[in-house]
Parts: C-alpha cells; sequence; structure tokens
C-alpha cells in the first residue's frame, strides 16, 4: 500500500511498502491492511503506526485530520501537523503533550471568540433599544452582568 501524510506547509511522509497502518479515531484505534474497504474518518490527535515489507514500525504523531483509505493500496492522512519518529518513546511524551495543548488552546481561543461576540451583539441590542450609556462591555460576564 501506499500511505501519505500531508500538512498545510507540505508533504511529511510517502512511503510506498507499507504493510499496515493503526490509526485512532472517536471511535478507538483501528487497522487497514491492503484490500481494506473505502473509509473516510476524522483522526483524534493520536500516532499513526505503519510497518513496511519487511516489519519495521515507523511511527507519526499527527494533529487530527483526515484518513481516506481507497482502492485498497491508498491510504491518504491531511492533518494540521505530524511529526515523524523512530521511538514511540519519544512521540508519547513530548509530542502528543505538545499537541494537544495546541488543541486545547485553540478551543479556548474559539469559545473567548464566542464571548466576545455575545457581549458585543448583547451591547448592540440595548444600544438599539435606546438604552445607551447604561453599561460597559464586559467579555465573559453573564447577561445580567453586562451593559448595567
Amino acid at each position: 500500500m501506499r500511505l501519505r501524510i500531508t500538512t498545510p506547509i507540505g508533504l511529511v511522509i510517502d512511503a510506498s511498502d507499507v504493510r499496515q497502518v493503526r490509526a485512532e479515531d472517536a471511535t478507538g484505534s483501528f487497522g487497514i491492511r491492503p484490500g481494506h474497504t473505502e473509509l473516510v474518518t476524522k483522526l483524534a490527535v493520536s500516532v499513526l503506526t505503519w510497518r513496511d515489507g519487511q516489519g519495521g514500525a515507523h511511527h507519526a504523531a499527527i494533529r487530527g485530520g483526515v484518513l481516506l483509505a481507497r482502492d485498497g493500496q491508498r491510504i491518504d492522512v491531511a492533518t494540521r501537523e505530524a511529526v515523524v519518529g523512530e521511538s514511540l518513546d519519544e512521540l508519547s511524551h513530548a509530542v502528543l503533550a505538545r499537541l494537544r495543548h495546541a488543541a486545547d488552546t485553540e478551543a479556548e481561543a474559539r469559545t473567548h471568540a464566542a464571548q466576545l461576540h455575545a457581549s458585543v451583539v448583547r451591547y448592540l441590542y440595548r444600544y438599539v433599544r435606546g438604552e445607551r450609556g447604561k453599561g460597559s462591555l464586559a467579555v465573559g460576564a453573564s447577561d445580567n452582568e453586562v451593559l448595567r
């Protein structure tokens, strides 16, 4: 089989002699071998492992992404970030912790942006209703605390 792992920056892995791939999605870990049926799945932040024709194991820490298995011979992975390593210890401790932290930071930023958006909408609503000057814009405050 052929395995390709790509990020927005470019091609990370292009291996043509792959005998098995192990990956993880929301339902858990799964394997793919030659002849596997078509598959599309959203990958979790995890370690993707593959074995080559000589039985050697290779690993890539991935920051989520999408896996597409097709034609029983091709596996394409698109991810935001991938780090390749030969040792699971190297990847499982340092790299996965960093990738999980980055994913958590992005989720926190999205939450903060949603809170800011809600505060602006409440402020504009009060402004349009003629309640000008009755408070300030406070991000993250409850509805009763905003714009008193």
